[in-house]
């Protein structure tokens, strides 16, 4: 088994688990649960054409804020405490939706609050597929590095190697590279990674807009099972 992070693109053609944790992958894992499928669209033109067509409501945002006329923004608490009967959520983000497009390998959805769950669909599908390949992808900012996908990612791979310790043999055969062992160490202080995390450029800009509580919620560590994957353009929640 091979064990890559990386920025934006995948280089897995096994399985990817993208990481936006603020706040696209924190917003479908709370989401998958209370719709049957959330439909990422790329533009918000494409979205609420989706949304016309299906039905769904419209969610997201452009530059953290909620989009003009949606019935949501990407805010993983007010998705949790919408009330609806809608089955489907169409959602268009800045940056998490967007490198969707590009992925042509087995899709999970990971952040802080289903790390150990998204960590363990991963191996569960590796192995039931045979493959080889687990790429952990952070969303970043406008093709920028953003310190809280890489801490995020850290968590994950954190209990992708727990896991994998387990058995000698697969410890043996597995290569982990340098970059995930660093965000693996970066993620063990709990206590610092929230600080850090907290008052970084994208927590500014989300306090600023009033999205304060998202943070909040987003750093929860483990609190859901919830597992999405996306397939035929779609994101359902793992069953």
């Amino acid at each position: 088994m091979k064990i890559t992070l990386n920025l934006e693109k995948t280089s897995s053609s096994d399985i990817s688990i993208v990481v936006d944790t603020f706040r696209a992958s924190t917003s479908i894992t709370i989401a998958v649960k209370k719709f049957n499928q959330v439909i990422p669209a790329f533009t918000p033109e494409e979205a609420e054409k989706i949304a016309k067509n299906n039905g769904g409501l419209l969610a997201g945002e452009r530059m953290g804020a909620k989009i003009e006329g949606f019935d949501l923004g990407n805010s993983p608490v007010d998705i949790k405490n919408f009330s609806t009967d809608c089955d489907t959520l169409v959602l268009t983000t800045s940056n998490g939706t967007r490198i969707l497009e590009s992925m042509d390998s087995t899709v999970l959805i990971g952040c802080f609050i289903n790390a150990k769950a998204v960590a363990e669909a991963s191996l569960k599908i590796a192995k039931r597929n045979n493959y080889s390949h687990i790429d952990v992808v952070m969303a970043g900012w406008k093709g920028n590095f953003a310190i809280e996908d890489f801490l995020a990612s850290g968590e994950i791979l954190y209990w992708i190697w727990k896991k994998i310790k387990k058995s000698k043999q697969d410890k043996a055969d597995t290569e982990i590279s340098e970059y995930c062992q660093s965000a693996i160490l970066a993620s063990r202080d709990w206590k610092a990674v929230k600080k850090v995390i907290s008052t970084n450029k994208s927590s500014k800009r989300l306090k600023k807009l009033g999205y304060g509580k998202d943070i909040d919620f987003s750093l929860q560590k483990n609190i859901s099972e919830n597992v999405a994957i996306y397939e035929k353009k779609v994101l359902k929640l793992i069953k």
